[in-house]
């Protein structure tokens, strides 16, 4: 798929979960957020152009005293993971008021994920 993303995405580094506000049910977990989307990892297929109303539950953080996001979207894609038993759901926002926005930017700016990743001692041989 071309990326055709104009804002960078962090990848964040707890299991948010989000739910189709009312729905009612999980729609899967937060894979990575920007000011205009997110993409979330699910167990469901949904069509493009479908508008849910989503519920980010947030972790505790420190500094965060909102523990959720409540904030109208629309598939824009979804495909199948890596992992067949999920899909990848990109979604836009529709609309993203300025106290969401600083939320999201705080989210994004202090709890992402390392981009190096770690270094393990090496395996000893299998005999």
């Amino acid at each position: 798929m071309q990326e055709r993303r104009k804002a960078q995405r962090k990848n964040l580094m707890a299991y948010t979960q989000v739910f189709d506000l009312y729905g009612g049910y999980l729609l899967g977990y937060l894979g990575d957020l920007h000011l205009q989307g997110t993409m979330v990892i699910g167990q469901r297929f949904m069509e493009e152009n479908t508008e849910v109303t989503l519920a980010i539950e947030l972790p505790e953080l420190p500094d965060i005293e909102t523990s959720r996001i409540t904030i109208p979207a629309r598939t824009v894609w979804c495909q199948q993971d890596i992992s067949p038993e999920f899909f990848n759901i990109g979604f836009e926002f529709k609309k993203v008021t300025d106290e969401q926005a600083a939320l999201i930017e705080s989210i994004m700016n202090n709890y992402e994920f390392r981009r190096v990743p770690p270094t393990y001692p090496p395996k000893p041989p299998v005999e």
